[in-house]
């Protein structure tokens, strides 16, 4: 899976391809995922393999989370190709399930939700793009070829192939020719 995460990096990134690879490599987004993926794997190896390497593990993620704001739960499950675009304020919960090309975005929340009615956590399809500022809350299920939107918060079901977005603009206040700030109705 870190091959087809660092492909899809690799495809994202401009310029040449020395340049190419020079930014993956310094990609924070790239950093979190294959640290993710090393958490992950170790999660069934066998104890000597898990003793010798989880404090690694745990110091790489603590560094991610308070040098990027990446926080990515071991136990999750998110297919092949995951990539993160923008990193910062991200977090995705141990029990979220993501299938394949699952792409992320800046101040993420992907997690559970006490409400009796969605007690749980989201269930993402194949080729999903998430947004800056969306979040995701509870026992969903988001389709595959979903597009959520920036800000959007989801708590319902999202069909395949749909686009998710919060209501336009909307404008609230307006300097009035007296330099006052007016509010609009």
């Amino acid at each position: 899976m870190i091959k087809r995460d660092l492909q899809r990096a690799y495809f994202f990134a401009k310029g040449s391809r020395v340049a190419r690879i020079i930014e993956c490599f310094r990609s924070p987004g790239v950093h979190a995922v294959v640290v993710f993926r090393l958490a992950h794997w170790l999660i069934d190896q066998p104890f000597l393999i898990r003793l010798l390497l989880k404090p690694l593990v745990i110091l790489e993620q603590h560094r991610i989370r308070s040098r990027w704001g990446v926080e990515i739960g071991a136990d999750a499950k998110i297919g092949a190709g995951f990539f993160i675009r923008h990193y910062g304020g991200i977090f995705v919960a141990g029990d979220t399930i993501a299938g394949e090309n699952l792409t992320l975005t800046h101040d993420i929340t992907i997690g559970y939700s006490r409400a009796r009615t969605i007690q749980g956590f989201p269930i993402i399809g194949h080729d999903v793009y998430i947004a800056p500022g969306a979040k995701l809350a509870g026992n969903i299920k988001i389709g595959d070829n979903a597009k959520i939107g920036s800000n959007a918060v989801v708590e319902r079901d999202i069909p395949d192939n749909a686009v998710v977005q919060i209501r336009p603009m909307l404008v609230v206040t307006f300097q009035s020719g007296s330099g006052e700030d007016s509010m609009c109705g």
